[in-house]
């Protein structure tokens, strides 16, 4: 069985049975198998791999929000409200209002909860601002990685001792006459099916972007690009929800990113083109206003001829740069050119040394330029280049639910006992690539499973 079934009944007699399931442990479903470990209620998280990775790790890390206790420290004066208006500014108003209010009111909660109770370790990232944040609430462990944010919360959940089947791949939903999720089925490496009855499901899979098929339905302007997230974002949650009858929203919503390193392979932080870095085209010149967002740009960089383009900065931008340690990795990996002035930089590119000029020219500081970017300061030779293309990272659209992440049947009322968040939901995001707000994806997440948790305790509790 490989594909995503629902079937109606009970899981076999004599499966085991726990009050949550929780399908997924990436960053949404740790953190929600934590926050049910608080409140005193037994769950068992689900994970496809040998070790829990996913999107989460594959990603830099970073989480949005506002009035936490870090932030505060820092004097910065931020708000739900404020962080609420910065989505809803980014989507033009198409995000669904009762997610932006519910995230934006949980995520500071939820990452004090985690620091407070679970020792995470949160530093406000205050050297700059990220394409569409207002001020300064973008949140990182000390790591600044991905990978060190899924370790840390991987190392919480076994101090607390939290059940965990690993290469545990959830191919089956039972669900009884009353659309009351029963249990499920999971894959084990030599293809035996095993349950897992449950008095509450939480959806934390991701979403559908390693899933061609679904990615030429609905992101046609996307299919054939580069995919630069996990394996498991193989449309499971989307599959599950057309046959329960589940609405299904901003399914155009994703992530894309105009900054994804070739041949590497490596994602290049965006902060070195916030801080004065450009992007040209293979004839020189540049062709989008690059403060605008990465995710948009993805989509601007692979209509290029080529589909490829050379993020050009200088060497005051490099030692910046080497803040990130995912940028660190790049450039050992050999992605960073050096190039000594205009001409070599030219014959990097393979450009016309004149039209080259003429782009480096026009940044003079004050100067408006083409596409409306302002900038601050000139790039100075020597000069460092890398060649880069747009890519995918993760869908945005899924499972409708609403401000307590509970699912939602197509005539608009909830499920039961059926929860989901994180790539397996709708996220903040609107229904298209330039809605996606800096850390939209993790903030989905965390304050998605932090939500559910609530949502999931409150069921069983009433039981």
């Amino acid at each position: 069985m490989n594909e995503p079934v629902v079937l109606r009944g009970q899981p076999p007699k004599g499966a085991p049975s726990v009050p949550v399931a929780i399908v997924g442990a990436g960053a949404c479903g740790l953190t929600a198998a934590l926050m049910l470990h608080d409140a005193g209620i037994e769950c068992v998280l689900l994970e496809r791999d040998l070790a829990p990775m996913g999107s989460t790790a594959l990603s830099s890390g970073f989480i949005p929000a506002p009035g936490t206790r870090v932030q505060r420290a820092r004097g910065v004066a931020d708000s739900p409200a404020q962080f609420a208006a910065d989505i809803q500014a980014k989507t033009h108003g198409t995000a669904p209002a009762h997610l932006v209010a519910a995230y934006s009111e949980a995520i500071a909660p939820a990452l004090d909860a985690l620091e407070e109770r679970h020792g995470l370790q949160w530093q406000l990232l205050d050297d700059f601002l990220y394409p569409g944040h207002s001020l300064w609430r973008m949140h990182a462990v000390p790591e600044k990685t991905g990978v060190g944010l899924m370790a840390r919360l991987q190392n919480a959940a076994a101090r607390c001792d939290i059940p965990l089947l690993t290469e545990a791949l959830v191919r089956v939903l039972w669900v009884d006459q009353q659309e009351n999720i029963t249990g499920l089925g999971y894959l084990r490496p030599d293809g035996t099916l095993e349950h897992l009855a449950c008095d509450a499901l939480i959806l934390a899979c991701n979403g559908y972007g390693g899933n061609r098929v679904l990615v030429r339905e609905l992101l046609p302007e996307m299919d054939g690009a580069i995919f630069a997230g996990h394996v498991g974002n193989d449309g499971s949650a989307i599959a599950w929800g057309r046959a329960l009858g589940c609405h299904l929203a901003d399914l155009g919503g994703y992530q894309g990113h105009g900054s994804w390193a070739v041949p590497q392979g490596a994602l290049i932080t965006w902060a070195l083109l916030m801080e004065g870095g450009i992007q040209v085209n293979l004839e020189g010149r540049r062709f989008h206003d690059e403060t605008l967002g990465y995710s948009e740009a993805a989509v601007q960089v692979l209509a290029q001829p080529g589909a490829t383009v050379w993020n050009v900065f200088d060497e005051e931008l490099l030692d910046f740069a080497r803040s990130f340690p995912d940028f660190c990795a790049a450039e050992q990996a050999g992605a960073v050119k050096s190039c000594s002035d205009e001409h070599a930089l030219a014959a990097l590119i393979g450009c016309d040394d004149r039209v080259l000029q003429a782009t480096l020219d026009s940044l003079d500081p004050g100067f408006v330029g083409p596409f409306g970017r302002v900038f601050t300061r000139k790039l100075q030779a020597p000069y460092c280049a890398i060649r880069v293309t747009g890519a995918l990272f993760h869908t945005q659209g899924g499972l409708d639910i609403d401000g307590q992440c509970r699912v939602l049947r197509t005539d608009g009322t909830a499920f039961a006992n059926l929860l989901a968040a994180g790539g397996a939901a709708r996220g903040v995001s609107g229904n298209s690539v330039w809605g996606y707000l800096s850390g939209n994806g993790l903030l989905s997440a965390v304050a998605g499973g932090f939500i559910a948790a609530r949502t999931a305790a409150s069921m069983i509790g009433k039981q």
